[in-house]
């Protein structure tokens, strides 16, 4: 398997994604392309002290930065690291693309240059969405798509599904749908007609969900539009985030011994592991001919490393060739309603 990577995307690039790749070589037989500035990847590998050969170093001379309009920079940018690596994919040369850059680069780039499945009306961006004491669920979408039609979500809860079953290992994993509130009929012109979809589908569908249980694991794959998901992806970092600081703050002030805080400290770190997107790894765009990773924009090598280790079952498992086959189920109920 040939594993490529966007060597210059992200703030911490190209350190972060060289010191991943280093580290995932060191648990895989797999090859690893980086794509970038030549000399600086080259430079970076010399300091985390790899001498392997499972790692090579292919030049892009462009970069595509976050603040570029993503369809023109794609267009114009034909040496960058995110189209070099996207048409490495779509000629066979390699079998899966990560990257830390631009996510609207990525999501032009997926679309133009690997193109939609055939039958899939709109990719989306499945996230690892944290749980406290449970496997987490994935949100689908987080932002690929800010206003949808009753079908895009019915081809998220498919995609979603298959996702979570062939690489996060969780068979007949349930789907729900976010409303403000689970009564049948509830919601948004939208969402109702979504509902009605998602209920003839095979799926494992358990009915409109509301965001407060999001984190009691309401459902394994959590169905919603790309602007309410991206909302709350966004919510849940910035309440984890605060809610961490208040407790150790707390905790710090309160121990009676020196005992205490060393068990404070323990479930403290327990629970921050859990919020960690870095232990998750990427989001998949899942849609296209092709398979393709987004890492957080502030990824470490923990996050790239953990990236490369989904990918390898995202390719393995044939995730793309399996949404592939179900688009005939998409286009029956759409036919039937």
């Amino acid at each position: 398997m040939r594993i490529i990577i966007d060597a210059m995307g992200g703030d911490h690039a190209p350190k972060a994604i060289v010191e991943g790749a280093v580290a995932a070589a060191k648990e895989m037989d797999h090859e690893i392309i980086l794509i970038g500035d030549e000399e600086a990847i080259i430079s970076e590998l010399a300091a985390a002290k790899y001498k392997g050969d499972q790692i090579a170093v292919m030049h892009a001379s462009q970069v595509i930065e976050n603040h570029e309009a993503p369809v023109r920079a794609v267009r114009s940018k034909k040496d960058s690291s995110i189209v070099k690596g996207l048409n490495m994919i779509k000629d066979g040369e390699g079998d899966v693309f990560l990257s830390a850059g631009s996510t609207g680069a990525l999501l032009a780039g997926g679309l133009f240059i690997l193109g939609r499945i055939q039958g899939i009306d709109r990719p989306t961006l499945a996230t690892v969405y944290p749980v406290i004491g449970h496997e987490p669920s994935i949100l689908v979408d987080t932002g690929a798509n800010a206003e949808c039609k009753p079908n895009n979500l019915l081809e998220f809860g498919i995609m979603g599904s298959i996702y979570m079953e062939e690489v996060l290992g969780r068979p007949n994993p349930t789907v729900g749908l976010v409303n403000n509130g689970t009564e049948e009929g509830k919601g948004t012109t939208l969402t109702k007609a979504a509902f009605e979809m998602l209920k003839k589908s095979h799926l494992n569908f358990i009915g409109n969900i509301e965001a407060r249980e999001l984190q009691n694991c309401a459902a394994d794959v959590i169905v919603t539009d790309g602007f309410t998901g991206n909302a709350i992806i966004k919510l849940t970092e910035g309440m984890g985030l605060m809610v961490l600081r208040e407790m150790k703050k707390r905790f710090t002030e309160t121990a009676k011994s020196k005992m205490g805080a060393i068990l404070l400290k323990k479930q403290l770190k327990e629970i921050k592991k859990e919020f960690n997107y870095a232990e998750y790894g990427g989001a998949p765009l899942l849609g296209v001919k092709g398979a393709m990773l987004k890492m957080h924009g502030s990824s470490d090598a923990l996050a790239v490393k953990q990236t490369i280790m989904k990918a390898i079952p995202f390719v393995e498992h044939k995730v793309v060739e399996t949404i592939q086959n179900s688009v005939l189920e998409i286009e029956e109920i759409l036919i039937s309603e």
